[in-house]
Parts: structure tokens; C-alpha cells; sequence
């Protein structure tokens, strides 16, 4: 796309000194909040082609004619210049914005999950893209999601549903508001009101009727499945980490590392409930005693912490003091087949035993249960 208009030089890049673990200081590329790139090759909307009046048009607009995303007396070219400066002085520290030179309807932000959540310490990537109209519809949010559903309202399939995008239904208010909503806005909206404490409530329904105590039981158990999926996440992102974040996402998980394993340990000892762990080795729980944990969590979490110990050690975090936690893996899906085959076999052994009863009285002597095989019920003779 060629551009009529200079639009913002991407910066140049810094470094600062740092001291590492073992006292050695060293020399560090900054990455900035928000910066403009050039490589937009493997951006959810630019991969999947989806144009569909959607993502990029050619479609004329009234307020100047051509291309609305390259004329820049259009409205559209110049709300997503405001946009940009929006994000580049007012995004929180948690959030890091990429937009792309030559391709203005695109962008990339990732969030950094909060501490006092099960998505602390991870990292969680949004693909933007600007309909041709903006911003009289809202922007398209596609969630990198690597397969995994960590939310309500983060699809597996990678679906974002927000009041503020218009997918998900709300009050007036909530919805987006062409004069007023900003990306920016969508974003912080995804950090705060998504990413949140306990996820599980998020679901329409889920706490609103009585039994407080039975719905937190339900919704530690989600929180604990949602921190599996972050980590999850983060072995994903290690091996095939979004173009133009490969140093932020290496540079975070070094730095992290051992605060997750930590946390990992922490939990799998009940020594704090899913999310509460903080970065100082502290429990933000307030309760000194141990807590519950599900042998499901200590099982999954007793696979998956040798990988998160070797995904961060090939990616240079420094962790000789950490060994595999002495958990042993528990296979939920055995003991649930197991369950599942007992009650079968008590149900059967059950209806024999009435139907035996049956022939008696009625003296059906040349009845026989049917046969594996035959469909049940159907009684047979004799031959």
C-alpha cells in the first residue's frame, strides 16, 4: 500500500543496562510501547484473507473519494491517526502495541496478565483490524488463542466476546460508541473486565443463584484450569512467538521464569489459591493455612511443570535452584471411564436380576435375555 502522507518513522532502537541473577551486567534492547512495523505477514487478518466489506476495502467514501485506509483528507485515514496517537501516550504499562506501515487497518497488542489473577506473568495477544467504515462499526478483535479457551469470553476459535465490540449483548452504554469508543479503550476493557480475578463468573448465569459457597468451589476449580492454559500458552508462544515480539516474549519469559515455577510450586503445595501468588513469594489470599487444591490441578500441573522448566531454561532463564516438584500425575479420564463402566454393569446387573423375576411369575420359561448384539428390548425364543 502506498500512502499519500508520511506517516510516524518507526524508532530507533535502544539499549539499557541491566544486572542479570548471577551479578553480571549486560546490555538490553528496549522494546517501546508502541511502535510502527513493517512486517505484517502473519497477522490473523492479512493470513485468513478476510476482506468481506470487513478488513480492507477499496470502497469510495463520501468524505473525499478512494481508498478510505490510503487518502488521507478521509475520515477513516484520520480517526486511525488519531487512534495511533492515543495509544502511543496513554497505553498502561501492561500493554504493548505494534502498527504497521504499510498496512494502516492492522495492528497487534498483547497484555500482560495482572498479579491477583490466574493469568499473572502471561502473555496474551490481540490481532486488530479497522473496518473501512471505522469508526462507524467497532474495530474486529481475533484473540491468538493457540486452540485453547482460557475465558468466556476468549473462544478457542479465537472469537472476542465484548459489549464493547457489539459481540456480546449489553446495555446501550456498554456498547460502542462511534463518537466516544476507542481502541484503546477495547483493550483495557479486555484487561480489566476479561483477564479479571475469578474468570469463572463471566459466564452469563454462573453465581446468580444461592449456594455462594458451592459456586466458589466451581469457580476455583475454573481458575485452576485457566492457569493450566496459561502456561499452556506460554510454551506456545516460546516455540512460535508472534512476528515483531520474538525479543519482548524471550526477554519476558526470562524474566518471569522463575516467579511462574515459583508460583507452580506454590500452588500445587496449597500454599495459596490459583491466582494469588505474588511476584515477591508472598500469598495475596491473606491465609497463612494450606488451602484445598484438586487432584486433578497437582496431576496436570505435575505434567506440564517439566516442560515449563525446560522451555524456560532453552530460552536462557537461569533456574539451577528449580527441580520437578514430587507430584505424581493423576489420569482423570482412567478413573472416569472406570466410573462411568461400574454404574453401567450396576444398571445391567440390576435389570436381570427384575427381569429373572419376571419369567418366574409369568412363567416365561422359553424367554431369554437378549444376546450382545441383539437391540435391548427385545425378548427371543427358544430355538
Amino acid at each position: 500500500m502506498t500512502l499519500s502522507s508520511p506517516l510516524p518513522k518507526p524508532q530507533q532502537q535502544q539499549q539499557q543496562t541491566t544486572t542479570t541473577t548471577d551479578g553480571e551486567i549486560q546490555e538490553v534492547d528496549i522494546f517501546h510501547q508502541f511502535d510502527v512495523v513493517s512486517d505484517s505477514s502473519d497477522h490473523h487478518y492479512l493470513v485468513n484473507n478476510i476482506d468481506n466489506d470487513n478488513v480492507r476495502s477499496s470502497k469510495k467514501t463520501k468524505d473525499g473519494g478512494g481508498d478510505s485506509l490510503t487518502n488521507i483528507s478521509s475520515g477513516v485515514y484520520k480517526k486511525i491517526m488519531q487512534e495511533w496517537k492515543i495509544l502511543e501516550k496513554h497505553l498502561p504499562d501492561s500493554i504493548y502495541v505494534r502498527v504497521y506501515e504499510n498496512r494502516i487497518d492492522l495492528l497487534r497488542a498483547v497484555i500482560i496478565g495482572a498479579a491477583g489473577t490466574p493469568y499473572h506473568d502471561g502473555l496474551y495477544f490481540f490481532d486488530i483490524a479497522f473496518p473501512p467504515d471505522y469508526p462507524a462499526r467497532p474495530p474486529l478483535v481475533h484473540y491468538r488463542s493457540f486452540g485453547l479457551r482460557i475465558n468466556p469470553n476468549l473462544y478457542a476459535n479465537g472469537r472476542v466476546c465484548l459489549s464493547l465490540l457489539n459481540t456480546w449483548p449489553g446495555r446501550k452504554s456498554e456498547k460502542w460508541n462511534s463518537s466516544e469508543s476507542t481502541v484503546l479503550q477495547v483493550l483495557v476493557s479486555i484487561q480489566a473486565l476479561v483477564l479479571n480475578e475469578k474468570p469463572y463468573y463471566n459466564e452469563p448465569g454462573n453465581g446468580v443463584l444461592p449456594g455462594r459457597a458451592i459456586w466458589e468451589k466451581k469457580s476455583n476449580a475454573y481458575s485452576e484450569n485457566v492457569f493450566l492454559l496459561s502456561c499452556k500458552t506460554m510454551l506456545f508462544l516460546l516455540r512460535r512467538p508472534p512476528k515483531n515480539f520474538e525479543g519482548f516474549v524471550a526477554s519476558h519469559f526470562r524474566e518471569k521464569a522463575s516467579v511462574i515455577l515459583s508460583a507452580c510450586n506454590a500452588y500445587i503445595n496449597g500454599q495459596t489459591r490459583v491466582g494469588y501468588y505474588r511476584n515477591d513469594g508472598s500469598c495475596s489470599s491473606g491465609n497463612s493455612s494450606t488451602v484445598d487444591v484438586s487432584d486433578k490441578f497437582k496431576g496436570l500441573m505435575g505434567q506440564l511443570y517439566p516442560e515449563l522448566l525446560l522451555g524456560f531454561k532453552r530460552n536462557g532463564a537461569s533456574l539451577g535452584n528449580f527441580v520437578e516438584p514430587s507430584v505424581q500425575p493423576v489420569e482423570m479420564k482412567t478413573s472416569s471411564f472406570k466410573g462411568k463402566a461400574v454404574i453401567q454393569s450396576k444398571k445391567i446387573g440390576f435389570a436381570r436380576t427384575v427381569f429373572a423375576k419376571l419369567k418366574r411369575v409369568l412363567g416365561l420359561k422359553k424367554m431369554k435375555w437378549p444376546k450382545r448384539g441383539q437391540k435391548e428390548g427385545f425378548l427371543t425364543e427358544d430355538s
